[in-house]
């Protein structure tokens, strides 16, 4: 059943977009309220810093390696269906995380959460991308869930903070409950069911291999500096997700409805997205790890006083991410893309300097100049990835744009926590100074968004991405680059 034919009027595609908006804001602040409530859990459950890095990673690894998946299984049972159970699991995980009762527990229900989580993001841009048929409103309402990422993202250490310290860390996860069964009650109400044409069918060998390369290669990244690099556990799960990560592409190759189809990665823009969000996330995923620790264990400032700190990056965020979709919208993604590179490097560059004592004009500067890029970055990520392409694969490309997000954060807690960890351990630095590593790191990704983006909006790239839609949706008219609706 189509969309359209249901929600022919503007006002209920608008409301439509704003429930779709809803359920991707308490995902997206479920990312990083959760960052700084880690000192208070640290305490609570007595967890070693590796234990903090799971917390996050736990989330996000199970949403990216689920992404997909749940993608398909909406488009074949239908996606209001899918979507509700997600928001209904979505607040089980969450409940069961406030009544935590130790470390191991919390770390399993954030992959509950996760599991839940997994069905809404793609889910829901399936049904944007069906309602909006109209290729510049639907631009503009990509633009506006682009946003929202960014806007969610950053509001959560600040809405963090003041329930830490007014509720304690179990409220992070409560807050979610009332906003997910609204979410629920409007989507059985106004969110009509809709199907695929022709669903994917499910690829469980490539999910296998995903969940083991992720997975795998995550807990050797974590784990290796506590267990020793060489020890037997850490090279058996470094091996298996190299393993996995040689057989992926093989074997996604071979498959006539591969979960992630390789042909997608031949255009240009839509490989650029891949990159550029996997570098944007990795960036603030480090970015919140480190400067929750500083502010709380270092400066010695309470949660909601740490939260406040983060109100810069959280108010240029808010202020750059609707501008960032408008100027999507109707110039393209290229000038967002510069601007984001430039102030999220720049912010990276401050902070390498980072004291224990450092001014807090040099924080709150290198705060908006983080909140102004990643504002920015989050909209021109999903309309590079799904511009061009077919309507029926618009989905897709936005849940693979939406698992290299999570991939990003992952690697980016991970990695950067890891190497500030090790060099803390290690005796040589304070953690401060340890730090300057993970910035530095920072300043590389930026430096590669901004690269991405001269690179991927070229009319070169443009040409690539035009090559590959065709391919992709065969009965498309052939003619001066028709724009139309693929035929059926």
């Amino acid at each position: 059943m189509s969309t359209r034919s249901v929600v022919p009027d503007r006002g209920r595609r608008v409301l439509i977009l704003a429930i779709c908006c809803l359920s991707l804001f308490i995902v997206g602040l479920d990312n990083t309220v959760v960052n700084i409530a880690l000192p208070s859990i640290q305490q609570d459950l007595d967890a070693p810093t590796s234990g903090l890095q799971w917390i996050i990673d736990a989330y996000t690894l199970v949403l990216a390696s689920l992404l997909m998946l749940s993608g398909s299984v909406a488009d074949r049972v239908g996606r209001r269906r899918i979507f509700l159970t997600g928001l209904l699991v979505f607040v089980l995980g969450s409940l069961l995380c406030s009544l935590a009762p130790g470390l191991g527990w919390l770390i399993g229900f954030r992959a509950l959460q996760a599991v839940g989580g997994s069905m809404l993001n793609p889910v829901a841009m399936s049904i944007i991308t069906n309602t909006f048929t109209d290729r510049r409103e639907r631009a503009q309402a990509i633009g506006i869930w682009g946003g929202v990422v960014g806007i969610s993202m950053a509001l959560g250490p600040l809405i963090g903070g003041a329930l830490v310290q007014s509720a304690g860390w179990p409220s992070i996860f409560l807050i979610n409950i009332p906003v997910g069964l609204v979410a629920a009650v409007l989507t059985w109400r106004y969110v009509p069911e809709s199907r695929a044409p022709k669903p994917r069918r499910p690829d469980p060998v490539g999910q296998v291999l995903m969940l083991v390369m992720l997975g795998a290669g995550t807990a050797a990244i974590i784990e290796g500096p506590g267990h020793g690099w060489t020890s037997p556990g850490i090279l058996l799960l470094g091996s298996l997700a190299l393993v996995a990560l040689v057989l992926f592409p093989l074997w996604e190759r071979r498959v006539a409805e591969p979960l992630i189809d390789p042909r997608f990665f031949r255009s240009v823009p839509f490989t650029g997205a891949t990159v550029t969000a996997v570098c944007a996330f990795a960036s603030l995923g480090g970015f919140l790890f480190l400067n929750t620790l500083y502010l709380q264990q270092v400066r010695g400032y309470s949660p909601v006083q740490a939260g406040l700190w983060t109100l810069p990056m959280a108010g240029l965020t808010l202020v750059a991410a609707p501008v960032s979709g408008r100027i999507v919208g109707r110039r393209g993604p290229r000038l967002p893309l510069l601007v984001a590179g430039v102030a999220m490097a720049a912010s990276g560059v401050l902070l390498t300097g980072l004291a224990a004592d450092s001014s807090g004009g040099l924080l709150i500067t290198a705060y908006a100049l983080f909140g102004l890029g990643f504002g920015l970055v989050n909209a021109p990520i999903t309309n590079a990835a799904v511009s061009g392409m077919p309507l029926a694969q618009a989905g897709v490309a936005a849940a693979v744009a939406s698992t290299s997000r999570q991939i990003g954060q992952s690697l980016g807690v991970a990695v950067i926590g890891t190497v500030v960890t090790s060099v803390a351990a290690a005796g040589t630095a304070g953690y401060t100074e340890a730090t300057h590593r993970g910035w530095w790191i920072i300043v590389v990704l930026g430096v590669v968004i901004t690269l991405l983006g001269l690179l991927t909006s070229t009319a070169w790239a443009t040409g690539t991405a035009a090559r590959v839609a065709a391919r992709l949706d065969p009965p498309r008219v052939p003619v001066q680059g028709s724009a139309g609706e693929p035929l059926r």
